[in-house]
């Protein structure tokens, strides 16, 4: 690479004790999912904007996230959205992924569209109810066990709306039964990633309301069972690092669903809000990533980076290329961060030296590196420009309106 910013950038890093030939191998090795209903048409409660040329089924899905991979070469594995992406043969949707450079990912069930579950699904009053939620849990067990896949991503949107409404730790109980019948149904190398939110559509009480509770839960059932982090499933003002931290030190993080809200859940591309807070989480990881505790750093290297967006104006592939490229940058710059400048800092009591330490990678510029990152790896410079040029957004209008929606 003989770009004179590059140059410049790596002198400037050098000087400051960062070796940047194992930056960029960490950078080659970063590994972002994205998710199948990113891709099609999807909304707010109020209006699901149609687009024209959104995919009209799961293969079609798979196609637009090659896309994604081939200009960015970071996003190699898909999740799947269950019923949304259900079809007759799971081998040949798996078939069909591989064919294109990719993998399916976690399996998500759905158990919240069905009119049943108006008053909840695996914490319902009616047991049968409680039967239909539990089996569907398990049937994606079985849809992971066909595809390979090793994640099990599981959101309930069970809540009450009054007091009263429910029994709490009737439905805890029940919530738990569900949880452990499916957990005795897995191999050996999957894992159940619980996820939690603090509100909505519950909007009295949440049966999953926060990572305390989905700890406790994972406690629980066992080894298998891990806490995955919403970034914008928290109250305003909660410091998602600090529970990073602390779910990494129990060695109970699964991963992420990565996205950034303003208010409440918005499900805005992650990074355009608040990107010092995404940076921020992988100052952690990357702090434990050089533990002492080799279990600490095995855990550290199993945590799976998803993507959790529905994009509801924006057109779908570019705002996808644009979430994994904001996840790249920012997991540049935190790996910019002296670690051992900070942990001096730190025992000298410097507060503003230690703060300064991390905050100076933030402010860093790393589009040298990352150009110089994809010059390497035989990828474009700037992918979303590279993505623009080609015509497969143009022909993929052919489609029509009306694609695969929920």
């Amino acid at each position: 690479m003989t770009d004179r910013a590059y140059v410049l950038f790596e002198e400037q890093q050098q000087a400051r004790g960062i070796n940047l030939d194992q930056v960029k191998q960490q950078l080659k090795a970063l590994k972002i999912e994205t998710p199948s209903w990113g891709y099609g048409d999807s909304g707010t409660r109020f209006k699901t904007f149609q687009k024209v040329g959104v995919p009209r089924d799961p293969f079609e899905k798979f196609e637009d996230a090659a896309q994604v991979h081939k200009y960015t070469g970071i996003a190699p594995s898909v999740a799947i959205h269950i019923p949304w992406d259900k079809v007759d043969d799971y081998g040949k949707l798996r078939a069909h992924a591989e064919n294109l450079g990719l993998k399916i990912g976690a399996v998500n069930p759905n158990l919240f569209q069905e009119d049943e579950y108006m008053l909840g699904s695996v914490t319902n009053a009616d047991a049968a109810v409680r039967r239909k939620a539990t089996d569907h849990l398990l049937e994606c067990v079985d849809i992971a066990k066909e595809t390979g896949s090793r994640d099990l991503s599981l959101w309930f949107a069970d809540g009450t709306n009054y007091p009263g409404q429910g029994d709490i730790r009737k439905r805890k109980a029940w919530l738990y039964e569900a949880l452990a019948e499916m957990y005795k149904a897995l191999n050996p190398d999957m894992r159940m990633l619980i996820e939690y939110k603090t509100f909505e559509p519950a909007f009295y009480h949440t049966d999953l309301a926060d990572w305390g509770m989905a700890y406790n839960m994972a406690l629980k059932l066992g080894p298998q069972a891990e806490v995955l982090v919403d970034t914008g499933h928290h109250a305003q003002g909660i410091n998602v690092e600090h529970i990073v931290a602390y779910l990494i030190d129990e060695k109970r993080l699964g991963g992420f669903h990565f996205n950034n809200r303003k208010y409440a859940d918005d499900d805005l591309i992650v990074g355009t809000i608040n990107p010092y807070e995404l940076f921020l989480i992988f100052y952690q990881i990357l702090n434990a990533a050089g533990d002492a505790d080799a279990s600490i750093r095995s855990h550290v290297g199993n945590i799976a980076y998803m993507i959790d967006q529905s994009h509801n104006i924006e057109a779908k592939i570019p705002a996808m290329i644009r979430s994994v490229l904001n996840v790249q940058t920012q997991y540049a710059k935190a790996l910019l961060i002296n670690h051992a400048e900070v942990q001096d800092a730190q025992e000298r009591g410097d507060v503003l030296g230690a703060e300064d330490a991390v905050r100076r990678a933030f402010e860093f510029d790393v589009t040298p590196l990352l150009h110089a990152v994809r010059e390497e790896q035989g990828l474009p410079a700037d992918p979303m420009k590279a993505y623009l040029e080609s015509s497969y957004g143009r022909d993929i209008l052919a489609r029509g309106k009306g694609g695969a929606s929920w």
